[in-house]
């Protein structure tokens, strides 16, 4: 059976393959794309240690997939709406959204924004134009097909509406529900597929017998692009096109990206139980996107291995910082447990607040109260 190509620019070894256009982007912005890799990469592996230590309760990872973070986010405009799944750090750190405040979310503690009631990377900021992740899976994709309704019947210019999500939710109903809206409808959504190999245990071969998840966007008529998700240029360049179709066309587009997930599917996995140390190996050092793309840069004269060496070691640095200063932080105060549901906090609320200032008067010292704001 013929399968859809994957559209590339680059190959193993960062350098252009046959008839590829030059990429137009500058040294400085690949520079900025490179480093932003890198700090993607060094948080992921502080953050999933600190995670094996006790010191957060959970963590995910995407390693192997920074360039599809990195390659999206930069190609997107800040009016954009996201709606992440789980595993998209690397497109809202791009928009600005403070490592040091990923650190906050994950530890749950006073100065996150979502006050401890997340599980970590369950990060969420208006600010960014970020909608707050949630853990069933793909109840984001028909969220972001009305998103991007809205932003149609409200005549909203520049904007499209970005739906991520990886290959197994698109086995949920919710991902055909939201396409055969948006098709219908003419929405302008991206609805961004990571297509990593495995929905947590089960590869891909195990999911579906089509061919992957493009084809199922031709089967509701709507445009669909597969990239080398490891191309930082590719899926740059993809993600581009896409929007210019959901912007000046009004229509969505489907992308699907095609990378490998080279760490365990989460904190609570050991990956290692149904596939091969080998083929992960493989992936590292054939077909990694982060020493790809620095191969091109080292191609174009601009990177070197003293450069590399100071880069990983100043972002190493930076992250370690933003570590110390969110584990200080004192958890939540113990009153926000009864706000932000209400406009006005009703009466039930009220009298278990009380009854509960009543029990901590009573039993307060077999409880860690010091370990909260305003006690």
């Amino acid at each position: 059976m013929e399968t859809i190509p994957a559209y590339r620019v680059m190959d193993n070894d960062g350098k252009l393959i046959k008839g590829a256009n030059e990429p137009q982007s500058t040294e400085e912005e690949c520079v900025k794309m490179y480093r932003h890799m890198l700090s993607i990469s060094v948080m992921d592996k502080i953050m999933y240690d600190i995670q094996r230590q006790g010191r957060i309760s959970f963590y995910m990872t995407c390693n192997g997939e920074e360039a599809t973070h990195t390659g999206s986010a930069a190609a997107l405009k800040d009016s954009d709406t996201i709606f992440a799944q789980y595993r998209e750090q690397g497109v809202l750190l791009w928009r600005g959204f403070s490592m040091e405040q990923m650190m906050h979310q994950c530890f749950s503690n006073a100065k996150d924004f979502g006050k401890g009631r997340q599980m970590p990377v369950h990060y969420g900021s208006k600010a960014h134009n970020f909608q707050a992740i949630s853990s069933p899976l793909a109840t984001q994709i028909p969220q972001a097909s009305g998103a991007a309704y809205a932003q149609k019947i409200m005549g909203l210019k520049d904007a499209c509406t970005v739906a991520y999500f990886g290959e197994g939710a698109a086995s949920e109903g919710d991902f055909h529900a939201a396409l055969n809206f948006a098709a219908t409808l003419e929405c302008p959504v991206i609805f961004f597929c990571r297509n990593n190999g495995f929905a947590i245990s089960t590869p891909a071969h195990e999911q579906f017998r089509g061919d992957g998840i493009a084809s199922r966007g031709i089967g509701y008529g709507i445009d669909t692009l597969r990239v080398d998700g490891n191309d930082l240029f590719a899926v740059m360049d993809v993600t581009k096109k896409a929007r210019e179709i959901c912007v000046n066309e009004g229509r969505p587009v489907l992308v699907e990206t095609m990378s490998y997930r080279v760490g365990h599917h989460s904190t609570s996995d050991d990956s290692s139980r149904y596939r091969p140390t080998e083929e992960i190996q493989g992936w590292v050092e054939r077909n990694n996107p982060i020493t790809r793309f620095r191969g091109y840069m080292e191609n174009k004269g601009w990177w070197d291995a003293d450069k590399d060496a100071a880069a990983w070691k100043d972002i190493r640095k930076s992250a370690l910082q933003c570590l110390k200063l969110a584990e200080a932080q004192k958890k939540p105060a113990l009153s926000e447990m009864f706000t932000d549901v209400y406009d006005e906090k009703p009466l039930h609320l009220k009298e278990q607040e009380e009854s509960l200032k009543r029990h901590l008067e009573q039993y307060g010292y077999n409880y860690p109260l010091d370990e909260h704001a305003g006690q």
